[in-house]
């Protein structure tokens, strides 16, 4: 039977203040967790009730009642697991953003969003995610359950854009309503491509910094694309071949 500070704990990690605080966070869902123990992920703690087959001699696995499940869980529908794990911060190497491709996020705050972008880096094999601060938060829930896995894969950086993508030699890619026609592109393997705001758009100082605007034709009366859907397209445009 788990405490009532343990149950405490791990259900303050649904906020955001509290994972900062101590560092870690939550991954929930079975299909996420098992293919993450089976790519050695290093979870500090699974939580599990019997309707999960526990991988055996595993140290870290507290059996758990449903209740307890239902009440540690972030969704209203519980999981059969839950493990906890360190948040971790990597920083970007000096010169790092001129190899290869990387998809850049300018204050992406749609946690689904943020999440699938991650899956489109996964999917298209992308070097690097960089996340300007105000972005959704990485290790949310909902980033992490819309990423399926994605977000272990994924190098992800956080760091202010404006900064990050002065001074580079490769292309700054601005994905905009009005620019260069994405067909047009040719393929490239060393690149930026900024992804903004759906209700904003790019940033004003990130913006400044863009080599290129390029844009999507648009064929129908939408006012605009999806962030996902855009990045989805922008890369495999410049990956094909």
């Amino acid at each position: 039977m788990l405490s009532s500070s343990e149950l405490s704990r791990i259900r303050a990690l649904r906020e955001k203040r509290h994972r900062e605080a101590e560092g870690l966070f939550v991954v929930e869902g079975e299909k996420v967790v098992r293919e993450l123990v089976a790519s050695g992920f290093p979870f500090l703690e699974i939580y599990a009730t019997q309707a999960w087959e526990h991988p055996a001699g595993d140290t870290r696995l507290r059996t758990v009642t449903e209740r307890e499940m239902a009440r540690l869980s972030h969704f209203p529908t519980p999981s059969p697991v839950l493990v906890v794990a360190r948040i971790s911060r990597p920083a970007l190497g000096e010169g790092e953003l001129n190899r290869g491709l990387t998809l850049a996020l300018d204050r992406v705050q749609d946690a689904g969003n943020v999440g699938t972008l991650l899956r489109i880096a996964d999917w298209f094999a992308l070097d690097r995610v960089v996340m300007s601060p105000d972005c959704a938060d990485l290790f949310g829930q909902k980033v992490i359950h819309a990423s399926m896995g994605s977000f272990a894969r994924v190098r992800v950086v956080s760091a202010p854009l404006d900064e990050a993508l002065r001074g580079l030699a490769v292309p700054i890619l601005g994905c905009e309503l009005e620019g260069t026609n994405v067909h047009g592109l040719a393929p490239v393997a060393d690149a930026v491509v900024v992804i903004g705001s759906e209700g904003r758009g790019i940033s004003e100082g990130v913006r400044a910094l863009v080599s290129e605007r390029i844009t999507i034709p648009r064929h129908g009366g939408a006012e605009s694309l999806n962030a996902a859907a855009a990045a989805a397209i922008v890369f495999d445009n410049l990956k094909r071949g």
